[in-house]
């Protein structure tokens, strides 16, 4: 079988598309027949070692696949060959075949294809442990989502508009503004890509503002970070919730006395590791994106998809900040 796999540290143009044996399934696990992989941040930063995780390599980034159940191994209850399943495996997903611990699978929805379903657990798992466990949304709060137009992004807006929020999506183009609109957005702010001064800063921090009303937002969710989590520190509420979920543009430092002028939350949102502490827990949430994908609240886009071969360039795009909603790589 084939495999898209990192052999040494580097970005997307040093994996190798390599013949592997097919691995058997141990016991508690299946062998998948892959049909759609989503890439995701952590996929750009596993293959340069900036991740909490740091596989043995040689192996396969993509942590969210879905597929067909092709083999079956000793003590797996529930499942049978043939089988449509999803699953978050954190590494191994750019690969024809793919060993899952059947814990960690879910049946695909009727109806659902396997790229939205590959685009489910991770995007939307993250912020619905994000938005309930971590910023205790309620109805009629403000949220304000920094990278709005990613597929991290536009699943916040969905589902905080599922939960009744009122939505500001911070987007770095006119263009996602409008993919940020589409998704049920109220606000669009658009922010620099360039490197911003302190007037630049406080402007921003001033749209914010203004977006998100004289209160403020109730969250903020971000997923950008750097030169643009202090301007939307500075919009957030009394008692806000700040939740720090990724930083393509780096690694924020905060002023930590506008927590105390605030009386708000700076809050992590570790996804993967939540799933592994809560896993009862975990499953009960995906329960309920299932009941929300079928009650047609959440609909995960999928803006381009690539073959196993171009697995690199969907990394690189992403990497880049160009994506908008998801990038699939699918195996046929």
């Amino acid at each position: 079988m084939r495999a898209l796999r990192t052999h040494e540290i580097g970005g997307p143009e040093t994996l190798k598309l390599d013949e592997i044996e097919v691995p058997a399934p141990g016991k508690g696990e299946v062998l998948v027949d892959v049909k759609a992989c989503a890439i995701n941040f952590p996929d750009t930063l596993m293959i340069r070692d900036l991740y909490q995780f740091k596989p043995e390599r040689p192996y396969a980034p993509g942590g969210e696949i879905a597929g067909v159940i092709e083999a079956v191994g000793e003590g797996v209850e529930g499942y049978k060959v043939g089988d449509k399943v999803m699953a978050g495996i954190g590494n191994g997903g750019l690969s024809e075949k793919v060993i899952v611990p059947a814990a960690r699978m879910f049946p695909v929805p009727d109806g659902v294809p396997y790229e939205k379903a590959a685009s489910l657990l991770l995007t939307y798992g993250t912020t619905i442990h994000g938005l309930k466990d971590r910023g205790h949304i309620k109805a009629g709060d403000t949220v304000l989502i920094l990278g709005a137009a990613g597929g991290v992004g536009l699943s916040a807006i969905e589902l905080a508009k599922a939960y009744g929020a009122r939505v500001v999506a911070a987007v770095s183009s006119a263009a996602k503004g409008e993919v940020a609109k589409n998704a049920g957005a109220d606000e669009v702010v658009i922010y620099p890509r360039d490197e911003m001064d302190k007037a630049a800063s406080k402007e921003l921090a001033g749209a914010f503002k203004a977006a998100c009303g004289p209160e403020g937002a109730n969250i903020v969710y971000d997923i950008v970070g750097g030169q643009y989590s202090e301007p939307a520190l500075r919009s957030i509420a009394w008692e806000g919730r700040f939740l720090v979920v990724g930083f393509p543009a780096g690694i924020a430092k905060m002023p930590l006395n506008l927590t105390l002028l605030k009386s708000c939350d700076i809050c992590g949102v570790f996804w993967g590791a939540f799933t592994a502490r809560e896993p009862a827990k975990f499953v009960e949430q995906v329960k309920e994106l299932f009941e929300l994908m079928k009650a047609g609240k959440i609909d995960p886009l999928v803006s381009e998809t690539f073959p196993l071969e171009r697995a690199g360039e969907a990394i690189a795009k992403l990497e880049s900040r160009e994506a908008v909603g998801k990038l699939v790589v699918t195996m046929d």
